[in-house]
């Protein structure tokens, strides 16, 4: 049987790490802002342990899910310390993008791209495309800056891709279409879908 709301944030706090980590997937489903403070005060224990990323990783993405705004200040500093597990970072550009509020968006976007860690800005266009977020067009002309010296075989353009299928202009079509001719299936399916305006629907880890 599920785990309820209580007893996931109860099971936070387990000895063994596939247990917390169960607590936070199952959290992350629920996407109960309720959960936010217990979530992010078992993130700040979990993170002094490299071994737990997979654990770190659930409980990133479930502040997320759960709009814990009061933990966006945790996650831009978290973005910035040393993880091996670049998985890691992932979650963090996504959760940035999820508790960043309406008007800031663009701004997280960016800063995201900027960081220099490819990962989270992975993380941050996973966000955009899964949330179907419309970007201005400075913002998407920086997404399209930052990807523009890519590799045609890098993985940074799937989310991209992914995500321009609500976006408009000279600009995004030339780079869908690019896409869509590329080598790497994954980010041609995705460029293809955008280029008819059909956003696809994805379940990340």
């Amino acid at each position: 049987m599920a785990l309820t709301l209580d007893e996931a944030v109860v099971q936070l706090g387990h000895r063994l790490s596939p247990k917390r980590r169960s607590a936070a997937s199952r959290l992350r489903r629920l996407a109960d802002p309720a959960a936010g403070p217990s979530l992010l005060e078992a993130l700040q224990r979990e993170v002094r342990d490299a071994r737990t990323w997979e654990t770190q990783y659930q409980m990133v993405m479930a502040l997320g899910t759960c709009g814990h705004r009061p933990a966006l200040g945790v996650l831009r500093y978290l973005a910035r310390a040393p993880f091996e597990a670049t998985m890691v970072y992932v979650a963090l550009g996504d959760a940035i993008i999820r508790l960043s509020a309406p008007e800031d968006t663009a701004d997280s976007v960016r800063w995201c791209l900027d960081t220099g860690t490819p990962m989270l800005a992975d993380g941050a266009l996973r966000a955009v495309a899964m949330q179907r977020l419309s970007l201005d067009t400075a913002t998407i002309d920086h997404v399209l800056d930052f990807l523009s010296p890519l590799d045609p075989n890098d993985g940074l353009r799937f989310w991209a891709a992914a995500a321009a299928a609500g976006w408009t202009g000279p600009r995004v079509s030339k780079f869908l279409q690019g896409c869509a001719a590329g080598p790497r299936a994954d980010v041609a399916n995705a460029a293809t879908s955008s280029l008819q305006g059909e956003y696809q629907t994805y379940s990340p880890l």
